[in-house]
């Protein structure tokens, strides 16, 4: 996970601070000691690290406590805050042309991701922006950069402008941008050349190709593990290229993070996107204000929901959400929804986003094995069709002839059974607007307790999802 050990460390300083009634002066010297070597252990630059620890302790020192937060909770906010301006403040999305197509310029060193992220973007607009995209091969050194493209491209649907490796770049550009308007495209994506490092050569190009596409944005792309360097790489390109963002790729390689507060410190200029993994879809925008949450442990509720409205199925998820209304919900459909979350990613980073769960202790150990998942459809799959869709017909003598089909102990079968039926209880009741089912999941469990904030936040849940109820039954009507 990204940040994993600047999280540990700030959380653990907080937790410290947080057994207290009232922070002193030294208490609270002691913490921004804490929170300044989490950062450089982090690899923020030092420099950055200064300010941030100047800004946060000046700000506690003079503030006055807030009547509904405790002092703790205040240097806690306040850490936050500052944690979020650090990172950029908001988040900054594409500048998309108001007279099409919209040119975006990729530009970074060689490995740092700079074609795969292309098409991730390309993608991620195209289903966001509805924007029909045009992709230029303008790499003519790298050996397959162009094969890559084109490969990429045929996975995405979308067509890929390129005229091999013996032709001047700013001439292929030129060409592809001819194309996309002839085409009626209103979006193309220029993947540049990089180097092993930044060199005259390079930055003489892609200035010449700059020129000519006089793109609406340009994009560095830069892989988060390579740390203090990749400040230095984002400096020299923004002196060069003026850039207008940032994309940080292999965030999920990299338990630092540092170099991403760095950077937008450094240079100024926002962190638009971030990489997450190998798939097209692996990209998302960077939300300063949810990251800095994540980081304090503090979870991701935004960043989950949105997850869970792109990869699942509307229709789908309406028919779920009927079932689960209706009490009809059976193991066919619990196999159905297991798939879908298992594409929103890694079960363990999706319950990090849940506020109150970093408290559970031994959670940060939490690794779900996708054999795990694999088993539990052996299980599933050897029941009968009636079995499936009617749980509760399951009898012991039943249970031990799904154990022997599905080679796993009674025991597992049983705990599985056990745990479907109250989730389908705890689901049942939340989809008709009662989010007691959560906040007991939550209470049952040691240092989960809800916090009055996220009992508010659980409780304006669960007012939405009752309009939104009464909006069906009158539509229905």
């Amino acid at each position: 996970m990204a940040f994993e050990g600047l999280s540990e460390r700030l959380q653990a300083a907080v937790s410290t601070a947080s057994k207290k009634g009232k922070i002193t002066e030294a208490d609270l010297k002691q913490m921004m000691r804490e929170v300044r070597l989490a950062l450089l252990e982090a690899d923020v630059n030092y420099k950055v690290v200064k300010q941030f620890v100047r800004k946060v302790n000046e700000r506690a020192l003079g503030s006055n406590v807030l009547e509904a937060l405790s002092p703790t909770q205040q240097v806690v906010k306040i850490v936050n805050e500052e944690l979020t301006e650090l990172m950029g403040g908001e988040q900054v999305g594409l500048n998309i042309s108001k007279q099409p197509p919209t040119v975006i310029m990729m530009v970074g060193l060689q490995g740092a991701g700079k074609t795969t992220t292309a098409g991730k973007i390309a993608n991620y607009v195209h289903k966001n922006n509805h924007l029909r995209p045009l992709l230029i091969a303008g790499d003519v050194y790298r050996p397959a950069a162009i094969d890559q493209l084109q490969t990429i491209g045929e996975q995405l649907d979308y067509p890929v402008y390129q005229e091999g490796t013996s032709v001047d770049p700013v001439t292929i550009v030129e060409h592809g941008l001819e194309q996309a308007k002839n085409d009626g495209r209103d979006l193309v994506i220029i993947d540049t050349a990089g180097r092993l490092h930044v060199n005259e050569a390079l930055m003489t190009e892609l200035k010449r190709i700059k020129a000519i596409a006089n793109p609406d944005d340009i994009l560095l792309v830069v892989d988060a593990m390579t740390g203090q360097d990749a400040v230095n790489v984002a400096q020299a390109f923004n002196d060069d290229l003026g850039i207008t963002g940032l994309v940080l790729t292999k965030l999920d390689g990299d338990t630092r993070g540092g170099a991403a507060l760095s950077m937008r410190e450094i240079t100024g200029k926002p962190i638009k996107f971030i990489g997450q993994g190998e798939k097209l879809t692996d990209i998302d925008l960077f939300y300063p204000d949810r990251m800095a949450s994540r980081i304090l442990g503090m979870g991701d509720m935004m960043t989950l929901i949105e997850k869970a409205q792109q990869d699942f199925d509307e229709q789908e998820a309406e028919k779920m959400a009927e079932k689960i209304k209706e009490n009809t919900f059976d193991f066919n459909d619990f196999i159905a929804q297991m798939d879908q979350v298992s594409s929103m990613g890694p079960i363990e980073d999706l319950i990090k986003m849940i506020p109150g769960m970093n408290k559970i202790p031994g959670l940060d150990q939490v690794q779900v094995d996708p054999k795990d998942m694999a088993r539990m459809k052996a299980i599933v799959l050897s029941m009968t069709p009636e079995e499936r869709e009617n749980p509760d017909i399951l009898s012991q003598n039943r249970r031990k002839r799904i154990a022997r089909g599905s080679a796993r102990p009674l025991m597992e079968v049983n705990r599985m059974i056990k745990q479907f039926n109250q989730s389908k209880q705890m689901m049942n009741q939340m989809a008709n607007g009662n989010m007691d089912g959560m906040e007991q999941m939550m209470n049952g469990i040691p240092g989960a307790k809800m916090s009055k904030r996220n009992q508010l936040a659980m409780k304006a849940v669960s007012r939405k999802m009752k309009k939104a109820k009464k909006k069906r039954l009158k539509k229905k009507k």
